[in-house]
């Protein structure tokens, strides 16, 4: 791992459960706040209309450290929407942040001088579906985002596991190879 902390990117996806459209594909940015990850975070303040951007919470008065803003990879038109992105993904965001933390995964001693930016992915079809699991919701979010920063601060998947994997795996959209 590398101790600079100057920039590290991971991401993860997480499957909801069968008949559910909560699948997490969180998208993460490590970095110390006076460096590129921080002006990227300071930028990230400026709204953008259906992309509102949030700070993970755990709760009202308990921003996480490092400070995480969350971003939605899609736009949020409605409400049902807002409020599954800044009630059930924001927690689960803030939580894993707080995790990983305890885990060691996020080393407490430069805590403070990081911050993370983590763009989400919020099916739209979740606000309307009569079935939704909030609890799934949760769970493929939280496991996304610890994974995803930890495969961040260790740089994975790692330049030999690529190289190595260039033949053997597709994008799983993949239907035109």
């Amino acid at each position: 791992m590398s101790n600079d902390y100057l920039f590290h990117a991971g991401e993860a996806t997480v499957m909801a459960r069968e008949g559910q459209f909560t699948d997490a594909m969180p998208e993460i940015l490590i970095g110390r706040t006076n460096g590129p990850v921080g002006q990227a975070f300071a930028n990230m303040m400026a709204q953008s209309k259906g992309h509102t951007a949030m700070f993970a919470i755990r709760a009202c008065n308990q921003l996480v450290r490092p400070p995480t803003i969350v971003v939605p990879k899609v736009t949020l038109r409605d409400m049902a929407n807002i409020d599954l992105f800044g009630g059930v993904v924001q927690s689960a965001t803030a939580d894993a942040v707080v995790d990983c933390l305890i885990d060691g995964t996020i080393p407490l001693a430069v805590a403070n001088e990081l911050c993370i930016i983590s763009l989400v992915w919020i099916d739209p079809r979740c606000a309307t579906d009569p079935n939704l699991d909030k609890k799934d919701m949760y769970r493929t979010n939280h496991e996304a985002t610890c994974l995803a920063i930890r495969r961040a601060l260790n740089n994975q998947p790692t330049i030999d596991e690529l190289i190595a994997n260039r033949h053997k795996i597709k994008h799983d959209m993949d239907d035109w190879s």
